[in-house]
């Protein structure tokens, strides 16, 4: 009997009676090392997804910030709010996403696994630096959600993975750019895992959503991103007195994030009715604002313009220092007047400028620090306007440390029960009632 080489086949044969099967060598595996390569492959994925967004997220922090302080240095660049209003029309014409539903797009890319088109990361970029150059009052974690989201939603089309796995792909991308940006990785693997369905979190995406989030902040970290923080004094000793005012407190915010909520959605309903043109719509919308900015304080004193920061620095830290009582007011008309009209960028930390700028203003009124009520505002209104009662906890301890974590965690939930079913984002779904433990599966409105 000849002897000659048995070609290797991955497949194994055997012989049962007169039948022959074949069986694949990973079904040879025992289930656990079946799972252990599972988890070695999606966390692999994972990291590679926090090393890109993370690169990317850390481009953009340099690109606002960089254009930021080149607008204070030359404030007449507001005057130019028309121009950039105009060339973000344009530009998304150009590339064919004139009709682009900003995060919204990304809520329903993660739900039903929607493609979405890569050119929505280079888009939302340079239009958010545009806006900020200019003065627009918006701020850049929502763009961020968009660039990191775009960026991983196409690497999971394009690894052509199962729907499950290319939704948790997105989410990791969400994750680590809002990570890079912000600082805050606790903060932002939970709240890109909330944020799509409120009350319901898949626990199988944490390990990658940690992953990709704690890798996008270390890199930014690295090359030189510092994460956001900020120092509260006046914390109250836990007592019946202070539950009772963070109560009053998180009953207030909530009421303020419907408003934020109604006037930024019904702003943008106002310039749709009456100036249906996209083009007149951002032309008119900078005029506007700049005729705003100059009645507030001229070309030289932009407190309203940006995204926010020095209002939350000025709450907090700053103990309320040069807050004005009706500053709130004034920073929500400015960010409904520059969104609604067409300017790209995010809402997350105007949202927590109003919160700040109020809780600083309505805290010594029922008795707490202007510092102290600045910080609960900054979360429990973050709370109010994006359903995330989870996320805001975790924002509450990485801006403002341990320290009266349990005060904040009860005018965050006392702001999500009371906020009702609001929300910036009308594609996320609300799964279960506010009120009762049954589920109800409706849109944020």
């Amino acid at each position: 009997m000849r002897r000659g080489r048995v070609p290797w086949t991955p497949a194994f044969h055997l012989s049962l009676g007169d039948e022959t099967t074949m069986r694949e060598p990973a079904e040879l595996l025992p289930p656990q090392s079946l799972d252990f390569l599972d988890f070695l492959r999606r966390a692999v994925f994972a990291v590679v997804i926090g090393l890109l967004v993370g690169i990317v997220g850390v481009a953009f922090h340099y690109g606002i910030d960089v254009v930021t302080e080149l607008r204070q240095a030359h404030p007449r660049l507001i005057l130019l709010l028309p121009v950039g209003g105009l060339s973000i029309i344009l530009l998304y014409r150009a590339c064919g996403m004139e009709k682009d539903r900003g995060t919204n797009l990304v809520l329903v890319a993660v739900r039903e696994h929607e493609p979405m088109k890569l050119r929505t990361a280079p888009l939302i970029f340079l239009s958010t630096v545009i806006t900020h150059l200019v003065g627009g009052s918006a701020g850049r974690e929502g763009a961020a959600l968009q660039l990191g989201a775009s960026i991983s939603n196409k690497i999971a089309h394009r690894l052509g993975v199962e729907p499950e796995e290319g939704r948790m792909l997105t989410v990791c991308g969400m994750a680590a750019a809002f990570s890079a940006l912000f600082g805050t990785p606790l903060t932002a693997a939970i709240f890109a895992l909330e944020v799509v369905h409120v009350g319901i979190i898949q626990y199988a995406a944490l390990v990658p959503a940690f992953l990709s989030s704690l890798t996008g902040f270390l890199l930014a970290g690295y090359l030189g991103v510092p994460p956001t923080a900020y120092t509260v004094s006046g914390l109250p000793v836990l007592s019946p007195l202070a539950l009772v005012q963070v109560v009053v407190m998180g009953g207030l915010c909530a009421a303020l994030s419907v408003l934020f909520c109604k006037v930024m959605h019904g702003t943008g309903r106002l310039y749709a009715k009456y100036l249906p043109d996209a083009r007149v719509r951002a032309v008119a919308g900078g005029f506007i604002m700049i005729g705003l900015s100059l009645l507030d304080g001229g070309l030289s004193d932009q407190v309203y313009n940006g995204a926010g920061g020095n209002l939350v620095q000025a709450a907090v830290t700053g103990n309320g220092a040069g807050v004005e009582p009706w500053g709130f007011l004034v920073k929500i008309v400015f960010t409904a007047l520059t969104l609604g009209a067409g300017f790209r960028g995010g809402e997350i930390v105007p949202t927590f400028a109003c919160g700040a700028t109020f809780g600083c203003v309505a805290g010594p009124l029922i008795g707490l620090s202007p510092s102290f009520g600045g910080a609960l505002g900054t979360v429990a209104a973050f709370c109010g306007v994006t359903n995330c009662p989870l996320s805001s906890i975790l924002l509450a301890y990485e801006l403002f440390g341990g320290g009266g974590l349990p005060l904040f965690a009860l005018a965050i939930a006392v702001s999500y029960r009371l906020s009702g079913y609001t929300g910036l984002y009308s594609e996320q779904q609300i799964v279960y009632s506010k009120r009762t433990p049954h589920q109800i599966d409706k849109k944020a409105e």
